[in-house]
């Protein structure tokens, strides 16, 4: 793979060590190993749509684009602090329309001394998967967040609600490929299933990535990036890794999603989309 296509960060890889020569991730726990072998067989890839909960009107009718696309059985819903419908909330009115919806829950708003506040919720609604992410410090200062980690959170779900499946994060920008392989893997071992990535933009960096990832269940994401200004926050508030043939356009993005999906489809893993400045239809009708 040319060496255009490292993320920033790698320097986690010894000197002299190519990002090829990082070895694969190998999931330590044999009950974790079982476990993602008994979801990969026989079973057909997922797709799931993310969904921000603006409000409960906006939604629903995003939910109703998801409806007649036909073929998606899930979505996943940030948990955003900047809008009152939380994701659990969201994905309580996401069930009345697909059969699995995932809320994001961050790790930082959760007080590890307390039980999980939004448990009850959770079974009320018939959630039975979550996804933990790390969650980026609060604007607002008066919002109380913790010292804690995802590993954490994971764990403590599995302690709490058993019965729930949980989901991790994996972003592939934020630090070395060894680094970031690794924390995937803690995670694995502290209770989660499976990852849901960062949106890729190049298949390349995301078929390295697959290599690290043997014997892992993943939700490979793609989003719509169709303006300059949303490139250049990916790029420099992601970090995110684009191939020069990139074009910030509805079609490139559209091309994009279905060789992303082509991708999960061959290699028995999952993949999800994330529209932004664009509907669900424009997107993704004719893709999935």
């Amino acid at each position: 793979m040319p060496t255009e296509f490292v993320p920033v960060g790698t320097r986690g890889i010894n000197a002299g060590q190519t990002v090829l020569d990082v070895p694969e991730m190998q999931i330590g726990h044999p009950a974790q190993t079982a476990l993602a072998e008994t979801l990969k067989a026989g079973k057909q890839t997922r797709i799931s749509i993310e969904l921000v909960p603006r409000s409960r009107s906006g939604l629903g009718a995003e939910l109703e684009e998801v409806r007649s696309l036909g073929g998606v059985q899930t979505v996943n819903i940030p948990d955003l602090l900047r809008y009152s419908l939380r994701s659990w909330q969201g994905c309580a009115l996401a069930k009345a329309v697909v059969p699995q919806a995932i809320p994001h829950i961050r790790a930082i708003d959760i007080n590890p001394k307390a039980p999980l506040p939004m448990a009850a919720a959770l079974d009320a609604a018939g959630i039975t998967e979550v996804l933990i992410i790390e969650g980026d410090a609060p604007a607002d200062m008066g919002h109380q967040t913790y010292d804690v980690t995802s590993l954490e959170i994971i764990r403590k779900f599995r302690r709490e609600l058993p019965h729930v499946t949980v989901w991790a994060g994996l972003d592939p920008y934020r630090q070395s490929f060894a680094r970031e392989r690794d924390y995937a893997e803690a995670k694995l071992e502290a209770g989660a299933v499976g990852l849901f990535t960062q949106p890729f933009f190049d298949l390349r960096l995301l078929e390295l990535w697959a290599e690290l990832l043997v014997g892992a269940e993943v939700f490979w994401g793609a989003t719509t990036v169709t303006s300059e200004k949303s490139l250049s926050y990916w790029q420099t508030r992601n970090k995110a890794v684009f191939p020069r043939t990139f074009e910030p356009t509805l079609e490139w993005n559209r091309q994009f999603a279905a060789e992303l999906l082509a991708f999960a489809r061959r290699s028995g893993s999952h993949a999800y989309f994330m529209p932004v400045r664009a509907s669900v239809a424009e997107y993704l009708s004719g893709v999935l």
